[in-house]
């Protein structure tokens, strides 16, 4: 993992705007979200194994999720660099779900902070300032 430096630390403004001006640069709300705090995700690659995110903190109200409108204000905080290496190919030894009926073909990352090559980190960078460009218009 390798943090850049942002204008866009500790900003706080509405979750929604948040949303939907990273929106406009194909972030997604990351799937590990929780009511007080989540991520914005962004795939460099098109393997999606190096993703530039941008975390935040829930500092009043709640979040539900990819809703149409919240209430919560939230402060953005250090974006960072992140690299998933995976195995290739299927897991073998999966396990059955609920009843059966579904099957967790997918393995765990072998290394879920990969080192990340520079010219990952300096993509990241040049999006990064982007986003923070459109974002003081």
């Amino acid at each position: 993992m390798k943090t850049l430096s942002s204008t866009l630390e500790q900003v706080q403004e509405s979750f929604d705007s948040v949303r939907d001006h990273l929106h406009e640069f194909d972030f997604a709300l990351g799937g590990g979200w929780e009511y007080d705090h989540g991520y914005f995700d962004r795939f460099l690659d098109e393997a999606h194994k190096v993703w530039l995110r941008i975390p935040f903190q829930v500092v009043t109200g709640r979040i539900d999720g990819d809703t149409e409108a919240t209430d919560a204000i939230v402060e953005v905080g250090t974006p960072f660099v992140l690299k998933h290496v995976y195995n290739e190919g299927l897991d073998h030894e999966a396990e059955a779900e609920t009843y059966g009926a579904l099957i967790d073909q997918f393995q765990t990352p072998l290394d879920s902070d990969a080192e990340i090559e520079d010219k990952w980190v300096k993509e990241a960078a040049g999006l990064l300032k982007k986003v923070e460009q459109a974002w003081l218009q």
